[in-house]
């Protein structure tokens, strides 16, 4: 994976807010194990558009609306190279996105399970040993994101939380463990 200098340029014991996608950004921008907290709130691959609607100065709905974003995923050359880098990179997230792609083929879903794996391997570079990462994602990305959530490793507690919380606040949607 190509991680770029860091560059000169910000002050970094200042808070700051990137504008852009937050890969490059980490890549580009953020060093290793200097981050508190992150909070993801991705896609939830919910196959909708969203738009940014307007209002009167009169606080009315106007008719003028924007799109904000697409949450369609669909396998694409970008997805095939970054598969890629996560394959040369190795280990078990390479063993695990590999065996998602046996399952489920380059499909939408893998195309979305790639975007975040990247990232959240990124997230786990710069986040400190002291931080911590809230990942807020729908029920059904949930198990799927299992999976690129494995670079923190099986004895990360902020998993057993996660599904913790996810057993209180949803017991109805976690199936007893065998």
């Amino acid at each position: 994976m190509q991680r770029m200098a860091t560059p000169k340029g910000p002050d970094f014991t200042k808070n700051l807010l990137f504008y852009g996608d937050n890969l490059e950004v980490m890549r580009k921008w953020i060093k290793d194990e200097t981050v508190d907290l992150i909070y993801l709130d991705p896609p939830f691959n919910s196959n909708r558009t969203y738009n940014v609607l307007f209002k009167h100065k009169t606080g009315t709905e106007a008719n003028a609306q924007i799109t904000a974003f697409d949450d369609t995923w669909t396998w694409s050359q970008d997805d095939e190279q970054l598969y890629a880098e996560l394959q040369a990179a190795g280990g078990r997230v390479a063993d695990a996105i590999t065996a998602m792609r046996q399952l489920i083929g380059p499909s939408d879903m893998l195309s979305y399970l790639v975007m975040m794996t990247a990232r959240l391997i990124e997230m786990r570079r710069v986040l400190k040993s002291t931080g911590s990462l809230y990942l807020h994602c729908d029920p059904v990305a949930s198990h799927y994101l299992k999976i690129p959530r494995m670079p923190f490793g099986p004895e990360c507690p902020e998993r057993d939380q996660l599904e913790a919380v996810l057993r209180e606040e949803r017991p109805e949607q976690v199936r007893a463990k065998p």
